[in-house]
């Protein structure tokens, strides 16, 4: 499998790192506009062949979208940050702009490709990629609240002392400050969260408290490194595992809704069946009424902020 990489920062080079130590990639393409960064990133990596047991990838730095030709998965992670003084909305103008303008690029050489998009706020952009390009909605994914949700099984693993990988449970929504977390899909080891706190003497989970708890862990990261990166690129890694062998995995990504919970037009992380062809659908849970408001809230908020990114840019959508 051919995979292109956009952006040679912190979290595109750490998805880099993900796919060469325990991927299966053919060839892996890091394009960057500052091609001595790319080439500097690839050089460094190429050194690691001698050292790791992983099968050897053809690596190619570049600044040219003719190189990721055949690119089975692009993730495009290029974009600003937020800067102090700017708005959420400041960024959703600029970066939606970028994200159209790179998803353009590649669709004129890679039209089939699947996207993953990264750069923030990556609802936003990955909503507009797909009203403003020829990608088919299913191909166009959003990393949304994956790292969100990574995030809530390794706070309550950690308060319940096991293996995170032992809690099952979802933030959904919006990466971002819209976001909630059910509780009625909460479970640790198979069990409802609430029974098995009972019955091991444990406080009992507020959904509430977690979901502040896990907003504040991506605040904190932030505050004290000016990025979040190791998260995020597990995350996309995770993705790319579920397409690159056909999972099937339920994943909480980004994608457009079409109907579902009686929602169009809004990229949403759901429940979504990721594989080879990207998001094959998303799964309906039994949320309660209250669970259902919070989703359809979330979905207003961000088209209201869908409506003036599309005024200020001119963008279709």
């Amino acid at each position: 499998m051919k995979i292109g990489i956009i952006g040679a920062g912190a979290v595109g080079v750490g998805v880099c790192n993900y796919l060469l130590t325990l991927g299966s990639v053919s060839e892996l393409v890091l394009l960057d506009k500052n091609r001595e960064r790319a080439e500097g990133e690839i050089l460094d990596f190429s050194h690691t062949e001698a050292l790791t047991f992983s099968k050897n990838t053809a690596l190619t730095a570049s600044d040219d979208y003719h190189d990721l030709i055949d690119a089975e998965i692009v993730v495009i992670t290029a974009g600003a940050q937020i800067k102090d003084g700017q708005s959420r909305l400041d960024l959703a103008e600029i970066n939606s702009k970028i994200g159209v303008d790179i998803a353009r690029q590649i669709e004129k050489v890679t039209p089939n490709a699947i996207l993953i998009v990264v750069t923030n706020p990556c609802d936003i952009v990955a909503y507009f990629i797909v009203a403003n390009t020829g990608f088919n909605a299913s191909k166009v994914l959003s990393a949304g609240c994956l790292v969100d949700t990574a995030r809530l099984m390794t706070i309550i693993g950690k308060r319940v002392k096991l293996d995170p990988k032992n809690v099952f449970g979802y933030v959904l929504g919006e990466h971002g400050s819209h976001c909630f977390t059910p509780k009625s899909l909460i479970s640790i080891a198979g069990q409802p969260a609430d029974y098995y706190c009972d019955t091991n003497h444990l406080p009992s989970i507020d959904p509430t408290e977690l979901l502040e708890a896990v907003k504040q862990a991506g605040f904190e990261i932030f505050k004290r490194k000016q990025n979040t990166a190791h998260g995020i690129a597990a995350s996309v890694f995770r993705i790319i595992q579920a397409i690159s062998i056909n999972e099937h995995s339920v994943l909480p990504i980004g994608t457009m809704v079409r109907g579902e919970y009686g929602l169009h037009d809004v990229v949403l992380s759901l429940p979504t069946v990721v594989n080879a062809q990207g998001a094959e659908s998303i799964l309906t849970h039994p949320f309660t009424d209250l669970e259902l408001n919070e989703l359809i809230q979330i979905a207003d908020s961000l088209k209201i902020c869908i409506n003036d990114v599309r005024k200020k840019t001119g963008l279709i959508g």
